[in-house]
């Protein structure tokens, strides 16, 4: 029975504090900071260290919706059940829900480019045009054989790899700061200035190395004690990221300049080791962004086929087993994997990240909007909080908006094209969802034999 089978995934008290704390900067640290640094230095100039900062604040902000909502309604649906609480099983719910399924999958590509970039560091190869997403395909293919196995196996390693990632890039940070000849970064006439909506650009890309905090509200059936801890891990791993971020946010702006950072923004943490340290350093950073980013797709895995798995369940997307054993989360698992690998395949890092932001702040806004709109009293949120969290995604949404309007406009076709689709596929979905009699859908899912 797919109940059986999928009971393991459920199990409560099965993950601990910090088991949930791993998962989230798991997913953070791995995005983050790898590969965005560079591309931030790229939009804003200098100021990329204070657009890290500025992200972490407005991330900060928009944590307070979901802390209230997970410490009220702890569940494994996490933001889709959060968005079904706030606008019903409606359009709204299935269309913002599906926006932030896509971009988790988008930041899963994103791991996995990064992956491929940095490994490629190693070898003095010339075209590293096909080997990056091959490499990154590869990484896909070993975190789906991983997330087929048991619950605990997953913490385990997602535990392990956070550890060890979390611990090696803060010696990163500190001994980078330390051989520094200063801290200050040589900047050329030839880097971009500085400009508010090259900075807001930026902001938003450092908000999507925060926001793998919002894994964690998918464990909320499994947490221990989940009405304390779901708010308290988000928190710890938000403050986390910020404390290492802005640590090796200061040892590449150390040990390169502006033009060297951008230059090697696929790569920029591997390419600041080299004149600090030499080549030793050079493996060291290197391995360490590999298990970053093999352990932030572990974890970003496990809850994004979970979150589709619930998103099928409620009975708000369409679903094929095409044969398939197994449960609807086995399921969407493979879907997760397959769309991960098309976009691997296919988009660089600077448009993967691109369509993962805008995706991520329009359903970023929509929950704290329900929120406010139809659960404020019920969770007891502050309503100006609230204002406040909405107020900062515009902003730095258009912002964004406007940086690739004007560098790169195709981003932003595929985005709304890919809106646009989903919006519609979910309308005729929804409408034809209401035509048979519901008690007697024993087919819910839509599963075609």
């Amino acid at each position: 029975m797919p109940d059986t089978d999928r009971s393991p995934a459920y199990q409560e008290n099965s993950l601990s504090l910090a088991g949930a704390v791993a998962l989230g900067t798991g997913v953070m640290i791995g995005a983050g900071i790898f590969a965005l640094t560079g591309q931030m230095a790229e939009m804003t100039g200098e100021l990329f260290p204070l657009a890290f900062l500025s992200a972490a604040l407005i991330v900060s902000f928009s944590a307070y919706s979901y802390i209230k909502m997970s410490s009220a309604y702890p569940s494994a649906g996490g933001i889709g059940m959060y968005l079904q609480k706030a606008y019903g099983p409606t359009l709204t719910t299935a269309f913002h829900a599906l926006l932030m399924y896509f971009s988790m999958v988008i930041a899963q590509s994103f791991l996995a480019r990064t992956f491929g970039s940095y490994t490629l560091q190693l070898f003095d190869i010339g075209d590293r045009s096909l080997l990056v997403p091959m490499l990154g395909v590869g990484l896909l293919i070993a975190a789906f054989l991983i997330n087929l196995s048991a619950n605990r196996w997953i913490e385990g390693v997602a535990s392990v790899l956070g550890i060890i990632k979390i611990g090696g890039i803060i010696v990163f940070g500190v001994v980078g700061i330390l051989v520094a000849d200063s801290v200050e970064m040589e900047v050329s006439t030839a880097s971009p200035d500085a400009s508010l909506s090259g900075f807001l650009g930026a902001t938003a890309l450092g908000i999507l190395a925060f926001k793998g905090f919002t894994t964690i509200t998918n464990s909320g059936s499994e947490i221990q004690d989940p009405h304390r801890n779901l708010g308290r891990a988000i928190m710890i791993s938000i403050a986390l990221c910020v404390v290492i971020y802005a640590l090796v946010g200061f040892a590449v702006a150390s040990n390169l300049s502006l033009s060297e950072i951008i230059e090697t923004k696929d790569y920029s943490l591997a390419a600041a080791a080299r004149p600090a340290l030499g080549e030793a350093a050079v493996w060291f950073t290197v391995i360490l962004a590999m298990l970053a980013t093999a352990g932030g797709i572990i974890a970003s895995v496990f809850a994004v086929s979970r979150m589709l798995a619930m998103l099928t369940e409620m009975k708000l997307v369409p679903h094929r087993h095409f044969h398939m054993p197994g449960s609807i989360q086995k399921h969407t698992l493979v879907y997760t994997i397959v769309l991960g690998l098309l976009l691997t395949a296919f988009f660089d890092l600077s448009r993967i990240a691109a369509l993962g932001i805008i995706f991520y702040l329009i359903m970023d806004m929509a929950i704290h909007w329900g929120v406010y709109r139809h659960l404020r009293h019920d969770v007891g949120a502050n309503p100006a909080v609230l204002f406040v969290a909405m107020l900062l995604d515009a902003v730095v949404l258009v912002g964004f908006v406007w940086v690739k309007a004007t560098t790169d406009p195709l981003v932003l076709i595929v985005a709304i094209a890919g809106m646009a689709l989903i919006l519609l596929g979910e309308g005729l979905f929804l409408s034809r969802r209401k035509l048979p009699d519901e008690s007697t859908d024993d087919n819910g899912h839509s599963h075609s034999h």
